[in-house]
């Protein structure tokens, strides 16, 4: 599964998508249509869904 995203007009709409195969074809299905989401929430979407989860907390050496 990803997060596909479109803008339209000044928005930015968002769905998760998983790829099916019909046959010898590959096809992608909707599961969840999100809406509107602003550019902030974009790569956090994408986070979620990806394959290699990346880090998404940054080391600040406060920890000591």
């Amino acid at each position: 599964m990803y997060v596909r995203s479109w803008k339209k007009g000044n928005k930015l709409y968002a769905s998760i998508v998983k790829s099916v195969r019909v046959g010898k074809k590959v096809r992608q299905e909707t599961v969840a249509y999100l809406g509107v989401i602003t550019e902030e929430q974009l790569p956090y979407l994408k986070a979620a869904y990806a394959k290699n989860k990346p880090r998404l907390v940054y080391d600040d050496d406060t920890r000591g």
